[in-house]
């Protein structure tokens, strides 16, 4: 069994079996025809049960073969053009040539004495990033698993920031729209959901910065405390950027934490065209970014950057048999001292290669051109009587609702929209999310691929409107 363990003695083994992988990926990548086969839990779970992981196969080839029945042939392939669903973007190839490389070397990221030039690697991609901010020569950050636990870290930073041992007394402040992440840290953090106050948004689903304002005087006048401001650049369901100057603003006059969760919008840091569009977010005090969202990066590659390094220091304990507190006297930079993690990925080496192949305009040209197409789709649905749209995007996502021509019931309306999007994905031929907007059903484009145009949306939007037809004309002669 030693013959497969990844060393000197097997690189050549090594090299065959993963250029064999690599061939049967983009042979499948350049086939895909459609984003989805559409096969349902049913069909697929007999396939996977009937595999005995007590009789393994033996070589790598025969387990690629058994792999394309129970994972590639029906893999979700966001690369398609017509993938529009969730915040799931396809990768740029230094990336994925990144990810080999780190899943290989296999560094972890939590002491220098495991990882070395990875360490210094990633705390040069935190400087870019903090820099690209404008959070300031005392910025510092670190990799996570993603923005739940990137917000999570934030708003812990936050809670110690507060300085104030009764729990029952701190309230977070976010807008209706904000991700679910900020009540489910607010439970692990001990305060419970109930000490998050929701704000209502705009008719562009933006925070409403006066009526913020105003349960923050609130909240102060009750002897609360004011501990943070959750701002959200780029809303999972509108896309939409809080007001982030005033939003700032208040923050400073109620001594609050502003934390901005940018984990969608942070492609903008990257962007020729619409950097101005985070106008205000150099003032936080801390940034959650999702490199896997916006700057076409593999899962995982997230961060959560701070504008005062030393407040990582909440998240600090030392280990004898890990980061003795004297390896701080002997300036040894280990990760794990501002890490909720131990054992942790090399995941900057993603950026680090998209960076070094592409730079970061061209990353930024590839997220202004899904702007670009987003406001292409919103003019098709604008001018489309078969549709409603929700909001005008601010960067790459639409809200809209199929209205059939003759049905006025609204439970009418949200079946034929559920149904639609039901038949869509189990056809294949193209996916797309749903959400609720003030409790009605509404379906939504998440456009991260460059690839998808305006006449994919087109035909995609004609298919959205026969499924709907097509079941409210059941509906009407079952009635």
């Amino acid at each position: 069994m030693r013959s497969h363990l990844l060393n000197d003695a097997t690189a050549e083994s090594y090299r065959r079996s993963v250029t064999e992988g690599v061939e049967r990926v983009a042979d499948k990548l350049a086939a895909t025809r459609r984003p989805f086969t559409g096969v349902t839990p049913a069909e697929l779970a007999p396939v996977i049960d009937a595999v005995d992981l007590d009789r393994p196969l033996g070589d790598s080839s025969a387990a690629l073969d058994e792999l394309e029945s129970v994972y590639l042939r029906d893999a979700v392939y966001f690369h398609h053009p017509r993938y529009l669903g969730h915040l799931n973007c396809p990768v740029v190839i230094p990336a994925v040539l990144g990810e080999a490389v780190l899943s290989a070397v296999n560094s972890s990221l939590d002491t220098w004495d495991q990882s070395a030039g990875g360490t210094l690697i990633e705390r040069k991609i935190v400087d870019w990033t903090c820099g690209r901010i404008g959070l300031g020569p005392a910025a510092d950050g670190v990799f996570t698993s993603g923005g739940t636990q990137s917000n999570l870290q934030a708003l812990l930073l936050a809670r110690e920031e507060a300085k104030t041992t009764d729990l029952s007394k701190l309230r977070i402040f976010s807008s209706e729209c904000s991700h679910f992440s900020v009540q489910k840290s607010a439970t692990l953090l001990g305060l419970g959901q109930d000490a998050v106050v929701s704000i209502p948004v705009d008719r562009n689903k933006r925070m409403q910065s006066v009526v913020l304002a105003a349960e923050l005087g609130a909240c102060r006048a009750e002897g609360l405390v004011p501990m943070a401001i959750v701002a959200t650049a780029g809303t999972t369901d509108f896309g939409s950027i809080d007001p982030l100057p005033e939003i700032a603003a208040l923050a400073d006059e109620y001594g609050a934490w502003m934390h901005v969760d940018a984990a969608y919008g942070c492609g903008l840091l990257a962007s020729p065209t619409r950097r101005h569009l985070l106008d205000g977010i150099e003032r936080a005090d801390s940034v959650t970014v999702d490199f896997h969202k916006s700057f076409f990066q593999p899962v995982s590659s997230s961060a959560v950057l701070v504008r005062d390094g030393a407040t990582l220091r909440h998240a600090t304990y030392h280990a004898d048999y890990l980061n003795p507190a004297r390896t701080v006297a002997e300036r040894i930079p280990n990760q794990v001292d501002k890490s909720l993690q131990t054992t942790r990925r090399f995941d900057a080496l993603k950026l680090w290669m998209t960076l070094r192949v592409m730079g970061a305009d061209g990353v930024g040209q590839l997220f202004d051109e899904v702007c670009d197409l987003a406001a292409e789709g919103f003019a098709l649905l604008a001018a489309d009587p078969r549709y409603d749209v929700v909001v005008e995007p601010q960067i790459s996502t639409l809200v809209y609702r199929y209205i059939p021509e003759n049905v006025t019931s609204p439970e009418d309306i949200d079946r034929a929209n559920l149904y639609a999007r039901k038949a869509l994905f189990a056809s294949g031929e193209a996916v797309v999310a749903g959400t609720k907007v003030d409790g009605r059903q509404y379906l939504k484009f998440t456009l991260l691929n460059p690839e998808t145009t305006a006449a994919d949306i087109a035909a995609v939007l004609d298919l959205i409107a026969g499924y709907a037809e097509q079941y409210l004309g059941e509906t009407l002669v079952h009635a």
